[in-house]
């Protein structure tokens, strides 16, 4: 079975059948209504989302395909006490694909260790967000043309973004990519991130303190929100919410080439008054997202059928039950009865980090 937990699940090669895939779709719309008549998607989404749900929803319906699952979880079994696996479980009974939306961390590898379908994450805590990034780098293409050699800042929060991350992620595969890190103390990407892949795979990054300085250098601009739910106490968010905020006047210092990207919902990170500039590409991002989405759809059922594409979500992990994930939100520690702790070994062979979040080892 094939799945698509993190960007790096992906070889560069199949992230550019995806992407040609989604280009193909845009210039001929027709050719997919029907490709998947019979087929149903299941989106469990267990947090709030408008962007992604309803492009997965959009995406499977332009397919000519069915849409079950559900918004809430607690309108769900979970409200009684129902596992990720057992879910997942009931799920494998109703649909050919899964989407999955999770508040805590490694769920979607959990959903996808108990999966006889593709199981998709659409987003698992502060951990990863891999079709948004399948979304940023169409995006990225139609905008710009490439995926190397580019220069790309991260502004705002870049602690808690899980699409920060997995983009990093996937850019780490691509020659001559250099990485801006744009935020304030208390957000600043995770050591994690930078050890396991900005150092491990050779990324030049730096990090600043000021929009301004960086701006004028940047071939892409990625804003994020300041995300106020990720935040343990409401004084620690107002102290850093409105750090960097991009409007028209900072604009006049970037390349006229340069795009702003943004994953949405903002906050006040961009001004309205950014909108009408046509380095403004964050509203022509979302529909991006649908087109990748459907793409993404298609490839995985196509792959489901074929055995050479198979891949095993807990490739290269140990389990060990002297030691535990750090992280007490993931999900080896939110559901410890029904969930293996899994590890793989650091980048610098000298540790353990949780397969499920990343988060390091702990005795």
């Amino acid at each position: 079975m094939r799945h698509l937990i993190e960007p790096t699940d992906l070889s560069t090669a199949e992230l550019e059948e995806i992407i040609n895939l989604a280009l193909d779709i845009i210039d001929n719309r027709s050719k997919y209504s029907d490709i998947c008549k019979g087929k149903k998607l299941a989106t469990l989404f267990y947090e709030p989302s408008t962007r992604t749900r309803l492009s997965f929803t959009s995406a499977m319906m332009e397919l000519g395909g069915n849409v079950i699952g559900f918004s809430d979880a607690m309108s769900s079994s979970v409200s009684k006490g129902e596992t990720v696996a057992d879910t997942t479980k009931v799920i494998n009974c109703f649909a050919d694909i899964i989407a999955m939306r999770h508040h805590v961390e490694g769920a979607p590898l959990v959903s996808a260790l108990n999966s006889r379908t593709p199981v998709i994450n659409a987003g698992d805590g502060s951990h990863a967000h891999p079709t948004q990034t399948l979304t940023d780098l169409l995006t990225i293409r139609r905008e710009i043309g490439r995926f190397d050699n580019l220069t790309i800042g991260f502004c705002g929060d870049l602690k808690f973004g899980r699409t920060v991350h997995s983009l990093i992620k996937a850019l780490s595969r691509f020659e001559g990519i250099k990485v801006v890190l744009i935020a304030p103390e208390e957000l600043r990407l995770p050591s994690y991130m930078k050890e396991e892949v900005c150092d491990r795979y050779g990324i030049d990054y730096r990090e600043v303190s000021s929009l301004e300085e960086a701006i004028g250098d940047l071939d892409v601009l990625y804003m994020t929100r300041v995300q106020k739910e990720r935040f343990l106490s409401e004084e620690d968010y107002d102290r850093v919410k409105d750090c960097f905020v991009l409007d028209a006047e900072k604009l006049k210092g970037a390349k006229p080439t340069m795009r702003v990207l943004h994953p949405l919902p903002r906050g006040n990170e961009i001004s309205v008054d950014v909108d009408a500039d046509p380095r403004a590409a964050y509203f022509r991002q979302v529909e991006n997202g649908k087109f990748v989405r459907m793409a993404l759809i298609l490839k995985l059922l196509e792959w489901a059928d074929r055995p050479e594409r198979d891949l095993d979500p807990a490739r290269d992990t140990v389990a060990d039950t002297g030691m535990r994930c750090s992280n007490r939100k993931c999900i080896s520690n939110t559901e410890p009865h029904a969930v293996k702790p899994l590890f793989k070994a650091t980048a610098d062979g000298k540790g353990m980090r949780c397969a499920y979040c990343e988060h390091r080892a702990e005795k």
